[in-house]
């Protein structure tokens, strides 16, 4: 262990992200895991960048939030699928984090999301201590917890409010509202990576689907194509247009 300056300019001996287990060993469940995390950050980003034009915010997906000392060093952590933390510096010391460091950063997820492969019993777990519903509600204290389920096509959001998790209740629309982000969350049935599947995906408060870099290009292209039809029917070429 080494000498570490804290953001309160605090020293202390207690280990970095730079001296925790980035992993701890297991796979990734399924093949969906991984890109169904990057059509949520690649969403999200543009609202971010409008919370947070200064830049302070980070992401994470499938990486550790470490809560406590232990001994291996990943019992003390939990690794949620994909997770937001606002008002944070993107990088530490000019370093990409391996993980998240809660002695090291103060600052808790403001969501954490869980993407459940097998019955959901690992995510609902509220044993003290061990139990994954137990760490983010009593220890971290995250504010918003959702559980997805691509076998049921379904997604559970809770609120941390007076010390305990309660259900977000559906809007009219089927989605869950996050407040504080200016979203909601929900359930969209498509195509995204050449998979067929019911997806967790973000809207607006309006429920306009937060669309991914890919979707707001091909919008538009169809959007300048259709525009290049209508100018030729009348006559003009709209190569020679300035």
């Amino acid at each position: 262990m080494t000498s570490i300056q804290t953001p309160l300019g605090v020293e202390t001996t207690l280990p970095d992200h730079t001296q925790l287990p980035e992993s701890d060993g297991t796979f990734v469940k399924n093949l969906q895991e991984h890109p169904q995390s990057i059509l949520l950050t690649d969403s999200i980003e543009p609202i971010l960048q409008k919370l947070h034009p200064d830049g302070q915010y980070c992401i994470g997906q499938d990486s550790g939030i470490y809560w406590r000392i232990t001994e291996p060093p990943e019992r003390g952590a939990e690794a949620p699928d994909w997770f937001y933390v606002p008002n944070v510096p993107s990088t530490l010391n000019g370093q990409v984090r391996r993980s998240y460091v809660l002695w090291q950063e103060y600052v808790a997820p403001l969501i954490v999301l869980e993407f459940v492969s097998g019955d959901g019993t690992e995510e609902r777990d509220k044993t003290p201590i061990t139990g994954k519903f137990w760490v983010y509600e009593q220890a971290i204290r995250v504010p918003y917890y959702g559980i997805y389920e691509v076998k049921k096509a379904s997604v559970e959001v809770y609120q941390l409010l007076r010390g305990e998790y309660e259900l977000v209740p559906a809007n009219d629309r089927g989605h869950y509202p996050i407040e504080p982000m200016g979203v909601e969350l929900g359930i969209w049935q498509g195509r995204y990576q050449n998979l067929e599947l019911p997806w967790l995906r973000w809207w607006d408060e309006r429920g306009n689907l937060l669309q991914t870099g890919w979707e707001r290009s091909h919008l538009a292209e169809a959007r300048a194509e259709r525009l290049a039809s209508k100018l030729k029917e009348l006559g003009l070429n709209p190569d020679e247009l300035v």
